[in-house]
């Protein structure tokens, strides 16, 4: 689920136009029976809708400039989203214990909803709920990391402050961090091959 980043007349830079703007409206994309937004997206009355990874804040700006903008800064305000495709391989009716008959999740990572994660139709075909369930879980990995690196930067500020009971989690959350941005293993696991 999404969360709004800027709030109305909020100045923001505009990365793809690269100009300074004021958002006119923050405009949430509701889905029926799901209590928040699917996505939010920013009118900043330059003609189209604007993601939050394509607005940087005032605040934002600055620290750093914007060609500066780290990738760990970009992957945290990314928006995933599971989308239905419309099944090319079978109609709605042939299957109807499918959760959702004719058509299939694919996550997209790309504002332009292009990019992503889809799935064989025969892989789907072969156990739907498991598919649908990895397709919610990718979806949430951006707002699973923030959660983590949340919790990881909380341990380290106050480490004597922290109930014991939490400190296994707290752990766990710091080993998953290095597990995801320590790229010298992924080489070397290429080199050994």
């Amino acid at each position: 689920m999404a969360k709004a980043l800027f709030h109305k007349m909020q100045r923001v830079y505009v990365k793809p136009v690269g100009t300074w703007a004021l958002v006119e409206r923050v405009i949430p994309h509701w889905v029926k029976d799901v209590q928040e937004p699917l996505r939010v997206t920013y009118d900043v009355g330059l003609g189209r809708d604007f993601q939050a990874a394509e607005l940087v804040s005032e605040a934002a700006m600055d620290k750093r400039d914007v060609d500066e903008l780290d990738s760990e800064e970009r992957i945290g305000q990314e928006n995933w989203r599971v989308l239905r495709m419309k099944s090319k391989w079978q109609a709605g009716e042939t299957r109807s214990a499918h959760p959702h008959p004719g058509t299939f999740p694919v996550v997209v990572t790309d504002p332009q909803d292009w990019g992503g994660w889809r799935v064989p139709g025969a892989e789907y075909d072969r156990d739907p709920s498991r598919i649908e369930h990895q397709a919610r879980l990718i979806a949430a990995a951006p707002d699973m990391l923030r959660l983590i690196k949340s919790l990881a930067d909380t341990a380290s500020e106050q480490s004597d402050e922290m109930p014991v009971e939490i400190i296994p989690d707290l752990k766990r959350c710091s080993s998953i961090l290095r597990q995801i941005y320590d790229i010298s293993e992924d080489t070397a696991a290429v080199a050994a091959e």
